[in-house]
């Protein structure tokens, strides 16, 4: 039988990804698809059901047959609001709602050769941050504004091994921007590296799957002009910017004909960069529930706890532990094209900052933070 192919909802998520630009927020972003958002992006590296496993676990890409085009976009909000407590030989206003909102499309491609062996493509941006305050607020020597951007292509190859086992590796070349400014300066730079990914996937039965997978971190150089780029946390004297290796275990399972449940825990090597003193970690777990042949809807929790803690909060990242809730679903046009959505909430815990600015000179606060995150993809197979 000839597969249907629908044009018009394929040609609109196109249109709506590549017109968007790749602004700035979040340092590092697991929201690299949309179909994950729903569950809070538990058992990433295990679900494997559209052509993004290419950048959660490659592995994946052997569960996919003929080819498959999967295109996204996810809008995230991240809220900062300071409330000044005691600071100390400090003027000026709070600084208003420093985060900004940005946009963060990607765009994946799988191609099954043969049962056994697959290739993928991806397109997407792991870190990224739009943070800007006020010009006349009372902490502007310690930060104003700061931006990352990134661009990553990441060609992957799976294979399978036998029934049970597959294996993946990728190659992911990344540019990244930063820009920061402060009251007397402001700068910006970009840098490219190469780095790789991996990953196993385990089909203990056909109703469950396990798998592990490794993103390695990059090392970039930059312009360091002192009290510029340098004042942003993990740029060194000499303009070094490295990004964290990360590690994930992910589990997928059909519970029943209506139910499936995922869970996931990734580990974060945040201690590779400098001023971060803690690793992090990430655990999540959510479920779908299929209605019929064409509605799914999904649920999920998420604990994020975040490497930075008090004695290295800067304003220039008010990063806290979080708590994710999150809901989505997906319509599905046929059986070879689907449209996924999801919406996250972010309780965050209150950061607070107590940051010295020099000699008797302390910017103390706390912060008003949560996070707002919505996403939609679009996915062809042919």
């Amino acid at each position: 039988m000839k597969k249907s192919i629908s044009i018009l909802p394929l040609a609109a998520v196109v249109a709506a990804v590549f017109a968007m630009p790749v602004s700035a927020d979040g340092f590092q972003s697991v929201e690299q698809n949309a179909s994950g958002l729903g569950v809070a992006y538990a058992g990433a590296a295990a679900v494997a059901d559209n052509a993004s496993t290419v950048y959660y676990n490659p592995a994946g890409l052997v569960q996919l047959p003929g080819a498959q085009i999967s295109l996204g976009l996810v809008g995230a909000l991240q809220r900062y609001e300071f409330d000044n407590d005691g600071s100390i030989g400090l003027a000026g206003g709070d600084g208003g709602q420093a985060g900004q909102w940005r946009s963060l499309p990607n765009a994946y491609f799988s191609w099954a050769v043969n049962p056994d062996l697959s290739f993928g493509l991806g397109i997407s941006s792991p870190y990224s941050l739009d943070l800007d305050y006020d010009n006349d607020w009372l902490g502007r020597d310690a930060g104003i504004e700061a931006r990352i951007s990134s661009l990553n292509i990441n060609p992957a190859i799976a294979y399978r091994l036998s029934d049970k086992i597959s294996l993946g590796f990728g190659l992911d070349y990344q540019t990244l921007k930063l820009k920061t400014s402060l009251a007397s300066t402001s700068d910006s730079d970009s840098d490219s590296d190469w780095g790789w990914n991996a990953g196993a996937l385990f089909t203990l039965s056909p109703d469950m799957r396990v798998g592990v997978a490794y993103r390695s971190g990059m090392k970039f150089r930059l312009d360091a002009r002192p009290s510029a780029l340098t004042a942003f946390p993990g740029v060194d004297g000499s303009g070094r910017f490295k990004t964290p290796g990360r590690f994930s275990l992910s589990v997928w399972q059909q519970v029943s004909d209506k139910w499936e449940a995922m869970g996931d825990i990734s580990y974060v090597h945040w201690k590779r960069l400098d001023d971060y003193d803690h690793d992090s970690w990430r655990l999540s777990w959510g479920a779908a529930y299929t209605y019929n042949e064409r509605w799914k809807s999904k649920f999920g929790l998420a604990y994020d706890r975040s490497p930075v803690r008090l004695s290295d909060r800067t304003a220039l990242l008010p990063d806290a532990h979080r708590i994710w809730f999150s809901l989505g679903g997906q319509y599905r046009f046929s059986k070879y094209s689907a449209l996924d959505f999801g919406y996250a909430y972010q309780w965050v815990k209150t950061p607070r900052l107590n940051e010295s600015l020099g000699s008797g000179v302390r910017l103390r606060g706390d912060y008003d933070a949560s996070g707002h995150i919505i996403g939609v993809q679009y996915t062809q197979g042919f």
